[in-house]
């Protein structure tokens, strides 16, 4: 977006809209739409104004329902908006019978973050994974792809196979999916070929929700400088770096963050690429304490771990960003419940040391708060692993 400022190319104006259901509620979605408003800055939009909707479930037809719609289409029309986007998935009806109210660009969670990974993807592996998630989200939305493109190109949710191939039809796209799953097979080969000739090194994987910090640690332990910004997937490939504590060597690599709604077929793309989450002997979880919705992100982590068949690893939590986490402190009179935003450090430390099964720290890697600590935890959660895989070089330590 900053590119595009330095450039004089007026950042595309973004409309966010959201529902309120009996799965979430205001607080949530508001929380939602926050997250969201991110990802269009990331995407280099401008999130200009949210809509709001209660409904019991989102309309087949329309999402929205048809008051909340007229609302939304005069204010494109007043504010000259460019796109629309929905915290949802979109089927291609609503998407076809949004764009007939609303005559500007449709875009739901899922494309806007396919978007995101196609800005960010640079190596080949990366390139595969995001085209054939693209590809697989499009062939059910051919029907009303096309005409969309042929009057809109270029901007958000434009990046990507749809752009330059409007004449494509569900025969080739279907023929470019097979082409795309054999690459990413001979590809996923040769990866796994780099796993094995690694040895019999102690693995550890950082995971964690998206722009939380891992990059930042990576570079830490490892003295590397790997690409890190307060942006959401700045990493979007693993990288694997060998690093030594005291002395112990290990490999330590550094995995795609997560988010709420991930869409499933990024999830089947990227199965490869997190492999180095699943064959790794220790996972440092990683969460942004300083982030009003930090359980809620852990709970999406958890989950996404079982999805991938890695839920029953070695974790050690990092509650990392102590130094941005605010609170403020409650009179000794105010008998009005404690919330969040009243609960010291302190006080959340004693209480996540009292209830969290895995073994947990609280640091900062950007002042390196209370890093010697977490390197001693580290080191001795490595050094168990591999006393049982090398018995007989227990006199090392």
């Amino acid at each position: 977006m900053e590119n595009d400022k330095k450039r004089g190319i007026r950042p595309e104006k973004a409309l966010l809209v959201g529902l309120i259901t009996a799965q979430q509620n205001r607080e949530k979605i508001n929380e939602y739409l926050n997250e969201l408003a991110f990802l269009v800055e990331t995407a280099g939009g401008e999130p200009v104004k949210r809509f709001v909707q209660s409904l019991e479930y989102p309309n087949p037809k329309t999402y929205v329902g048809t008051g909340k719609l007229e609302e939304i289409a005069q204010y494109v029309k007043a504010e000259t908006i460019d796109l629309v986007i929905f915290d949802d998935e979109l089927g291609p009806s609503q998407i076809r019978n949004l764009e007939k109210v609303l005559e500007c660009k449709i875009l739901d969670r899922t494309n806007l973050i396919l978007d995101i990974f196609a800005k960010r993807a640079h190596t080949a592996h990366a390139k595969v994974q995001v085209e054939l998630a693209q590809y697989q989200y499009l062939l059910p939305r051919l029907a009303h792809m096309w005409t969309h493109l042929e009057r809109q190109r270029g901007g958000i949710g434009m990046r990507g196979p749809g752009e330059t191939e409007i004449e494509t039809d569900r025969r080739i796209i279907r023929d470019k999916i097979s082409l795309l799953k054999k690459k990413l097979v001979q590809i996923d080969k040769q990866k796994a070929t780099q796993r094995k000739n690694r040895g019999k090194l102690v693995r550890v994987a950082l995971v964690g929700y998206t722009n939380v910090g891992k990059s930042t640690l990576m570079n830490l332990l490892s003295k590397s400088d790997i690409f890190a910004e307060n942006n959401l997937f700045a990493t979007l490939d693993t990288t694997v770096r060998k690093v030594v504590i005291e002395n112990l060597p290990f490999l330590l690599s550094d995995t795609v963050g997560f988010i709420r709604k991930l869409p499933h077929t990024l999830i089947e793309s990227f199965k490869s690429t997190l492999d180095e989450v699943r064959e790794s002997d220790i996972l440092i979880h990683v969460v942004d304490i300083s982030h009003s919705e930090f359980e809620e992100q852990i709970s999406t982590v958890i989950d996404t771990l079982a999805d991938i068949g890695a839920s029953e690893k070695d974790v050690i939590m990092v509650f990392n960003k102590t130094d941005a986490y605010n609170y403020i402190a409650k009179d000794e009179n105010d008998l009005t419940p404690t919330t969040r935003e009243n609960v010291s450090l302190h006080v959340l430390k004693q209480t996540w040391m009292a209830k969290e099964n895995h073994p947990c720290i609280f640091i900062s890697a950007k002042t390196k708060h209370n890093y010697i600590e977490f390197k001693k935890l580290l080191y001795d959660h490595i050094r168990a692993v591999h006393a049982v895989r090398y018995p007989y070089n227990n006199f090392l330590y």
